[in-house]
């Protein structure tokens, strides 16, 4: 694990090695992400992203069936701590898509938004709390933390993924 402080953002790299270690992940994440965050999940086609708002959501205690939103463009979950949004941009041609869906109003303080491809609505997003992004590495994959905003430093902090050492 690596974390930088170049221009006010934190980031760390974590060694994914497979599918179980993506849920994980996301498990150990699910605490720290609370309402009203936004986070852009980036990656090529079949890099986790899916799998890692699964592990979210099952911590986060939902039982159901989780799939990708590549042609819906959005799912939604309902749950006792938060509303999860979790968006899949992919098949967007023209980010003005975002604004006709209706979606920019989706993304407030009650809800927790997950966007994949976020590119796809670039200008018009809000801006997000941190990006992760999920890139193969022989076997695995590496995930890239980056937090982006104070809050998102602060849930970063607070995750104890972070070496303390190396934050001196």
């Amino acid at each position: 694990m690596t974390m930088h402080t170049p221009d006010d953002t934190a980031s760390i790299t974590i060694e994914l090695p497979d599918e179980a270690a993506t849920l994980a992940l996301g498990a150990r994440l699910a605490n720290r992400l609370m309402p009203g965050m936004v986070v852009y999940l980036k990656g090529n086609l079949g890099a986790g992203k899916t799998t890692l708002v699964r592990g979210i959501l099952r911590a986060l205690g939902y039982a159901g069936r989780v799939k990708s939103p590549t042609y819906t463009l959005l799912e939604s979950y309902v749950l006792s701590k938060l509303t999860l949004q979790h968006y899949d941009l992919y098949r967007m041609i023209d980010p003005r898509e975002w604004l006709d869906a209706g979606f920019r109003d989706d993304c407030n303080a009650a809800t927790l938004c997950l966007v994949e491809w976020p590119e796809k609505a670039e200008g018009l997003l809000p801006k997000p709390d941190l990006v992760i992004r999920l890139d193969m590495a022989g076997e695995g994959r590496t995930a890239r933390i980056e937090a982006l905003s104070a809050r998102g430093r602060k849930e970063m902090q607070s995750w104890q993924l972070v070496d303390r050492q190396q934050e001196n």
